[in-house]
Order: C-alpha cells, then sequence, then structure tokens
C-alpha cells in the first residue's frame, strides 16, 4: 500500500461524521460562552465609537467607515502588543483610514479616547 494511500485512509477512518460530532458536542457550550463574549465586547465597543461619533457631528450615514476602523483597533487590542509596538500600529490604521478620505482628527479621537492608545513618539 502507498503511503498516500494509506494516509487517505487513516485520515477517513478518525474523521467520521459521528466522531466530529461527538468532538464538536463537546466543546460546544465553551464555544458559544466565547462568542457571547466576543460579542458582548464588540457590541460595547461599537456603542462607545457610536456616541464619539455623535459628539464629534459625524453624520449617521458616515457611521460604517468609522465602524470599520474601529473594529480594526479592537481587534488590534486583542493582540498580545502594547506600548510602543501598538501605538504604531495604531498609527498605520489612522494613515490608511485617512487616506480614505475619513476625518483625521476623529479618526484620532477614536483612538484615544476609545481605546486610549497614545500617538508614537517621534
Amino acid at each position: 500500500m502507498s503511503d498516500a494511500v494509506r494516509r487517505i485512509a487513516r485520515w477517513q477512518a478518525k474523521c467520521t461524521p459521528e466522531r466530529t460530532k461527538a468532538t464538536l458536542d463537546s466543546i460546544h457550550e465553551d464555544m458559544r460562552a466565547r462568542y457571547e463574549a466576543a460579542t458582548t465586547a464588540l457590541s460595547a465597543m461599537e456603542t462607545d465609537v457610536k456616541q464619539t461619533l455623535n459628539a464629534r457631528g459625524v453624520n449617521t450615514i458616515n457611521y460604517v467607515p468609522y465602524l470599520s476602523f474601529a473594529r480594526q483597533l479592537f481587534k488590534l487590542t486583542k493582540k498580545n502588543i502594547s506600548g510602543e509596538s501598538m501605538a504604531i500600529e495604531a498609527k498605520v490604521l489612522v494613515d490608511k483610514w485617512t487616506a480614505r478620505s475619513l476625518n483625521h482628527d476623529v479618526l484620532v479621537a477614536i483612538r484615544f479616547e476609545n481605546f486610549s492608545i497614545n500617538e508614537p513618539k517621534p
């Protein structure tokens, strides 16, 4: 029996629908709890950002790209970086979204007020 045939046979033996279902059933509750926590945190962040946008006089029709920027910052905060590295990464996002015609001052306000990320040092 060739190596490829043997590998395929082993994969088929361990990847049955019954085995997959049993695995997913055993971790389903933990997956649900993590998804619920992540969704709650994301929704709270979006609500806070909307308040910042409202305070800056941004029209609600323009919220979508600003919320996309905020989601990217949110994702960045979940990584294991901080300090000056975080400030540099956030500046890259501010520059990217400024180039996409968003108001630089509003982006900086979101970065600082909602995520407490300072400007990187020169």
